[in-house]
Protein backbone atom coordinates (compact mmCIF):
# COMPACT_ATOMS: atom_id res chain seq x y z
CA UNK A 1 0.00 0.00 0.00
CA UNK A 2 2.82 2.44 0.87
CA UNK A 3 4.60 1.52 -2.36
CA UNK A 4 1.40 2.04 -4.39
CA UNK A 5 0.88 5.43 -2.74
CA UNK A 6 4.50 6.47 -3.36
CA UNK A 7 4.33 5.47 -7.03
CA UNK A 8 0.99 7.24 -7.50
CA UNK A 9 2.21 10.38 -5.72
CA UNK A 10 5.41 10.55 -7.81
CA UNK A 11 3.57 9.87 -11.08
CA UNK A 12 1.12 12.70 -10.33
CA UNK A 13 3.90 15.02 -9.16
CA UNK A 14 5.78 14.49 -12.43
CA UNK A 15 2.62 14.86 -14.55
CA UNK A 16 1.57 18.00 -12.66
CA UNK A 17 5.00 19.67 -13.07
CA UNK A 18 4.04 22.57 -10.80
CA UNK A 19 7.64 23.85 -10.74
CA UNK A 20 7.53 24.13 -14.53
CA UNK A 21 4.18 25.94 -14.27
CA UNK A 22 5.56 28.41 -11.71
CA UNK A 23 7.31 30.77 -14.18
CA UNK A 24 4.19 30.76 -16.41
CA UNK A 25 2.02 31.65 -13.42
CA UNK A 26 4.38 34.48 -12.44
CA UNK A 27 4.28 35.81 -16.00
CA UNK A 28 0.46 35.62 -16.19
CA UNK A 29 -0.04 37.43 -12.88
CA UNK A 30 2.55 40.17 -13.29
CA UNK A 31 0.97 43.48 -12.36
CA UNK A 32 -1.70 41.95 -10.12
CA UNK A 33 -1.85 42.81 -6.44
CA UNK A 34 -1.04 40.16 -3.81
CA UNK A 35 -4.77 39.77 -3.08
CA UNK A 36 -5.59 39.31 -6.78
CA UNK A 37 -2.78 36.76 -7.21
CA UNK A 38 -4.04 34.81 -4.18
CA UNK A 39 -7.55 34.82 -5.67
CA UNK A 40 -6.19 33.51 -8.99
CA UNK A 41 -4.36 30.68 -7.18
CA UNK A 42 -7.41 29.76 -5.09
CA UNK A 43 -9.75 29.78 -8.09
CA UNK A 44 -7.39 27.89 -10.38
CA UNK A 45 -6.59 25.18 -7.82
CA UNK A 46 -10.28 24.67 -6.97
CA UNK A 47 -11.28 24.32 -10.64
CA UNK A 48 -8.28 22.07 -11.35
CA UNK A 49 -9.15 19.83 -8.39
CA UNK A 50 -12.81 19.54 -9.39
CA UNK A 51 -11.91 18.57 -12.97
CA UNK A 52 -9.42 15.98 -11.66
CA UNK A 53 -11.93 14.49 -9.21
CA UNK A 54 -14.54 14.14 -11.96
CA UNK A 55 -12.05 12.03 -13.90
CA UNK A 56 -11.12 9.97 -10.82
CA UNK A 57 -14.71 9.03 -10.02
CA UNK A 58 -16.29 9.00 -13.49
CA UNK A 59 -13.37 8.08 -15.76
CA UNK A 60 -14.34 4.41 -16.12
CA UNK A 61 -18.00 5.28 -16.70
CA UNK A 62 -16.98 7.76 -19.38
CA UNK A 63 -14.86 5.04 -21.00
CA UNK A 64 -17.73 2.55 -20.99
CA UNK A 65 -20.15 5.15 -22.37
CA UNK A 66 -17.95 6.00 -25.37
CA UNK A 67 -16.80 2.38 -25.80
CA UNK A 68 -13.07 2.52 -25.20
CA UNK A 69 -10.89 0.16 -23.18
CA UNK A 70 -8.21 1.10 -20.67
CA UNK A 71 -5.47 0.01 -23.10
CA UNK A 72 -6.92 2.42 -25.71
CA UNK A 73 -6.59 5.23 -23.17
CA UNK A 74 -3.08 4.11 -22.22
CA UNK A 75 -1.94 4.32 -25.84
CA UNK A 76 -3.72 7.62 -26.55
CA UNK A 77 -2.75 9.07 -23.17
CA UNK A 78 0.84 7.94 -23.64
CA UNK A 79 0.98 9.65 -27.04
CA UNK A 80 -0.47 12.86 -25.56
CA UNK A 81 1.96 12.75 -22.63
CA UNK A 82 4.83 12.19 -25.05
CA UNK A 83 3.78 15.19 -27.15
CA UNK A 84 3.30 17.36 -24.03
CA UNK A 85 6.72 16.38 -22.68
CA UNK A 86 8.41 16.91 -26.07
CA UNK A 87 6.75 20.32 -26.41
CA UNK A 88 8.10 21.23 -22.98
CA UNK A 89 11.58 19.89 -23.79
CA UNK A 90 11.77 21.62 -27.16
CA UNK A 91 9.90 24.84 -26.40
CA UNK A 92 6.87 26.43 -24.79
CA UNK A 93 3.47 24.93 -25.54
CA UNK A 94 1.18 26.96 -27.77
CA UNK A 95 -1.63 26.63 -25.19
CA UNK A 96 0.40 28.50 -22.60
CA UNK A 97 0.82 31.48 -24.93
CA UNK A 98 -2.88 32.08 -25.46
CA UNK A 99 -4.97 32.75 -22.40
CA UNK A 100 -8.72 32.95 -22.64
CA UNK A 101 -11.32 33.64 -20.01
CA UNK A 102 -10.19 34.12 -16.44
CA UNK A 103 -6.46 33.67 -15.85
CA UNK A 104 -7.31 31.38 -12.94
CA UNK A 105 -9.23 28.96 -15.12
CA UNK A 106 -7.73 29.06 -18.62
CA UNK A 107 -4.89 28.28 -19.06
CA UNK A 108 -3.76 27.95 -15.43
CA UNK A 109 -6.35 25.52 -13.99
CA UNK A 110 -6.91 23.73 -17.28
CA UNK A 111 -4.65 22.70 -19.04
CA UNK A 112 -1.56 23.75 -17.05
CA UNK A 113 -2.47 22.27 -13.65
CA UNK A 114 -5.04 19.64 -14.63
CA UNK A 115 -4.03 18.83 -18.16
CA UNK A 116 -3.82 15.70 -20.28
CA UNK A 117 -0.85 14.40 -18.31
CA UNK A 118 -2.61 14.58 -14.96
CA UNK A 119 -5.91 13.20 -16.31
CA UNK A 120 -4.16 10.28 -18.00
CA UNK A 121 -2.15 9.53 -14.87
CA UNK A 122 -5.27 9.68 -12.68
CA UNK A 123 -7.23 7.21 -14.82
CA UNK A 124 -4.33 4.78 -14.93
CA UNK A 125 -3.54 5.05 -11.21
CA UNK A 126 -7.18 4.42 -10.25
CA UNK A 127 -6.89 1.13 -12.16
CA UNK A 128 -3.44 0.31 -10.75
CA UNK A 129 -3.50 1.57 -7.14
CA UNK A 130 -7.17 2.05 -6.35
CA UNK A 131 -9.42 5.06 -6.06
CA UNK A 132 -8.64 6.15 -2.48
CA UNK A 133 -4.86 5.95 -2.81
CA UNK A 134 -5.16 7.97 -6.02
CA UNK A 135 -7.42 10.57 -4.36
CA UNK A 136 -5.02 10.93 -1.41
CA UNK A 137 -2.01 11.33 -3.73
CA UNK A 138 -3.97 13.85 -5.80
CA UNK A 139 -4.98 15.91 -2.76
CA UNK A 140 -1.43 16.01 -1.37
CA UNK A 141 -0.01 17.03 -4.75
CA UNK A 142 -2.60 19.78 -5.14
CA UNK A 143 -2.06 21.09 -1.59
CA UNK A 144 1.68 21.25 -2.36
CA UNK A 145 0.96 23.00 -5.69
CA UNK A 146 -1.38 25.49 -4.00
CA UNK A 147 1.22 26.32 -1.33
CA UNK A 148 3.98 26.66 -3.93
CA UNK A 149 1.93 29.02 -6.10
CA UNK A 150 0.93 31.09 -3.05
CA UNK A 151 4.64 31.49 -2.23
CA UNK A 152 5.70 31.89 -5.87
CA UNK A 153 7.79 35.02 -5.33
CA UNK A 154 9.90 33.39 -2.61
CA UNK A 155 10.32 30.14 -4.57
CA UNK A 156 11.35 31.98 -7.73
CA UNK A 157 13.95 33.94 -5.77
CA UNK A 158 15.21 30.76 -4.07
CA UNK A 159 15.78 28.57 -7.12
CA UNK A 160 16.11 31.33 -9.69
CA UNK A 161 14.93 31.39 -13.28
CA UNK A 162 17.51 28.82 -14.39
CA UNK A 163 16.53 26.50 -11.53
CA UNK A 164 12.88 26.49 -12.59
CA UNK A 165 13.88 25.74 -16.18
CA UNK A 166 16.17 22.85 -15.12
CA UNK A 167 13.51 21.28 -12.87
CA UNK A 168 10.90 21.68 -15.60
CA UNK A 169 13.10 20.00 -18.22
CA UNK A 170 13.97 17.09 -15.91
CA UNK A 171 10.25 16.63 -15.16
CA UNK A 172 9.49 16.70 -18.90
CA UNK A 173 12.11 14.02 -19.54
CA UNK A 174 10.64 11.82 -16.80
CA UNK A 175 7.19 12.42 -18.24
CA UNK A 176 8.43 11.31 -21.68
CA UNK A 177 9.77 8.08 -20.14
CA UNK A 178 6.44 7.47 -18.36
CA UNK A 179 4.64 8.12 -21.68
CA UNK A 180 6.75 5.52 -23.51
CA UNK A 181 6.07 3.00 -20.73
CA UNK A 182 2.32 3.71 -20.99
CA UNK A 183 2.32 3.24 -24.77
CA UNK A 184 4.30 0.01 -24.43
CA UNK A 185 1.92 -1.27 -21.72
CA UNK A 186 -1.16 -0.32 -23.74
CA UNK A 187 0.13 -2.03 -26.87
CA UNK A 188 1.00 -5.13 -24.87
CA UNK A 189 -2.53 -5.26 -23.38
CA UNK A 190 -4.12 -4.63 -26.79
CA UNK A 191 -2.16 -7.53 -28.32
CA UNK A 192 -3.25 -9.85 -25.51
CA UNK A 193 -6.88 -8.75 -25.90
CA UNK A 194 -6.99 -9.72 -29.61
Amino acid sequence: MIQNFALTFVALFVALDIIGTLPLYIGMTTGLSRTERDRVVNTSMLVALLVALVFVFLGDAIFRFIGIAVFDFKIAGGLILLLVSLADLIGQQEATKRASGSTGIVPLAVPLITGPGVLTTLILQVNNAGIWITVLALLLNYVFAWALLRKSDAVARLIGKDGTVVVSKISALLLAAIAVAMIRGGLSEAIRAF
